[in-house]
């Protein structure tokens, strides 16, 4: 077998503790979530008032949501691409300020179909910015403890859908135009261009593209920082010797170690995909279509969503501590039995409880299976791979809010949250049925790196 150069990243980094450096990192990525998931939500806040002003009714709404799932297909999958090209980095930047320019582009929509096409354009990066994100915390965080922080990078984050929700319903009802404002926040993402300094290139990217020189240097000076505050390292496992990696591309789809997972992933994010989104993006509309005042539809749906942060703090719980796939299974099946009793009630009180707990078991899940998906490549298929099965869970809500309208339309209101549960479901059973195990993995890891045989300095 033909040996190659490495730096062996993933054994240097897999044996460093967690320093002010990965501390930085995570409040980064943080920053960007939480404007993704501000931005992710704002036209479903504000299609009821949309509706009222220009005359649009429900199929309308359904357009523009379907059309926004495109966007993120095609967003995911370019930006998957890109951060195998240009770097982990270079594109989570490029791709946080495309959504922040487009979400700010929707502050001056004149029409539903302006709006629709700014939301098209920002939906697009959204995706892309939220799988080079998850790549990104893979690749730099030690395999041990990389789901615990993935999850705090989300705890952070999702505080932007509460956050937004609550200014949602205090600024939607000022005046005809104020709903405007919503989106207007939603473009302060840009702001994340005040982090990309202090950000480190993924070493294990660099690595893979044969930069093994600039790959070094980034392993230094990350060695450096953690030694400066915990102390001489153990030296790191020796790398196992390896072929020529694979190269990057769709060729890689011929690979059973990487058509399995993608098809696996791919199943896991359309089912989550429908059943998030199926409740997220409806709820608000289908309360106000029922007789619930619109300023009470986003004053529920905002109470809702503070149980989302609780849902990723609970992740970060037990990401590391048991096996991530059950934690999966178990997290999608209290979704799908909180979604169904949501859509059985017109309680006010049973709304905002039921809407609590999809919301927390939901962001958990995400949480979760952000951590989990990188997991089941390696460097060279890792970005593709995690970008296809995101985007095609994405693609898949394209026909997600069409179904959803038909079913309302056709069958009712509490006939849509069946679907919605049952999409849950299904996505549970194929994971505990086909879904690889992890965690035996990382803790071979962690041993490993435990078991360094002497300290050793970084180099300056």
């Amino acid at each position: 077998m033909q040996h190659i150069r490495t730096t062996n990243a993933a054994n240097r980094l897999d044996r460093l503790p967690i320093t002010t450096f990965h501390k930085r990192t995570i409040l980064a990525v943080a920053f960007a979530y939480f404007f993704e998931f501000a931005d992710i939500n704002t036209f479903a806040i504000t299609a009821p008032v949309v509706r009222e002003q220009w005359g649009a009714d429900v199929n309308h709404v359904a357009y523009v949501t379907s059309l926004s799932f495109v966007g993120m297909f095609v967003g995911a999958v370019v930006a998957g691409g890109l951060a195998d090209r240009l770097g982990r980095k270079q594109t989570l930047t490029l791709t946080t300020l495309w959504f922040t320019v487009w979400s700010f582009a929707c502050v001056f929509a004149w029409d539903i179909w302006s709006l629709g096409v700014f939301r098209v354009l920002t939906s697009a990066g959204l995706s892309a910015m939220t799988v080079v994100a998850v790549v990104y915390i893979s690749e730099l965080f030690p395999s041990a403890k990389r789901g615990k922080f993935q999850a705090y990078a989300i705890v952070i984050g999702i505080c932007g859908t509460p956050v937004t929700n609550l200014i949602a319903s205090a600024v939607v009802p000022m005046s005809d135009w104020s709903w405007r404002l919503v989106y207007l926040w939603g473009s302060l993402g840009a702001l994340f261009l005040f982090f990309v300094r202090r950000l480190e290139e993924s070493p294990q990217w660099l690595e893979a593209r044969g930069r093994h020189e600039e790959a070094e240097a980034v392993l230094t000076r990350i060695e450096a920082h953690v030694t400066a505050e915990h102390g001489p390292l153990p030296e790191p496992q020796q790398p196992k010797p390896k072929g020529p990696p694979a190269k990057p591309g769709l060729g890689m789809l011929k690979d059973k170690k990487f058509l399995y997972p993608t098809i696996l992933l791919s199943v896991l994010w359309i089912t989550q995909t429908i059943g998030f989104f199926g409740y997220s993006s409806w709820a608000p509309t289908l309360l106000a279509a029922e007789g619930v005042s619109v300023e009470d539809s986003i004053f529920y749906v905002a109470l809702t969503t503070v149980g989302a942060p609780l849902g990723s703090f609970l992740a970060a719980m037990v990401t590391d501590r048991f096996e991530r796939k059950w934690c999966l299974v178990v997290f999608g099946l209290v979704i799908a039995a909180s979604g169904l009793l949501y859509g059985l009630t017109f309680t006010p009180v049973l709304i905002v409880v039921f809407g609590f707990l999809v919301n927390l078991f939901e962001r958990g899940y995400t949480a979760l299976a952000y951590a989990y998906a990188p997991e089941l490549y390696g460097t060279e298929g890792r970005s593709l791979g995690t970008s296809i099965a995101y985007g095609l869970g994405r693609l898949s809500n394209a026909v997600g809010p069409l179904m959803i309208a038909g079913v309302y339309n056709g069958i009712g209101y509490q006939a849509v949250f069946m679907v919605i549960a049952g999409t849950w479901t299904l996505g549970a059973l194929v994971l505990a049925v086909f879904g690889p195990a992890t965690r035996r993995r990382r803790l071979a890891a962690e041993a490993a790196a435990g078991a360094g045989a002497k300290p050793v300095t970084a180099t300056p």
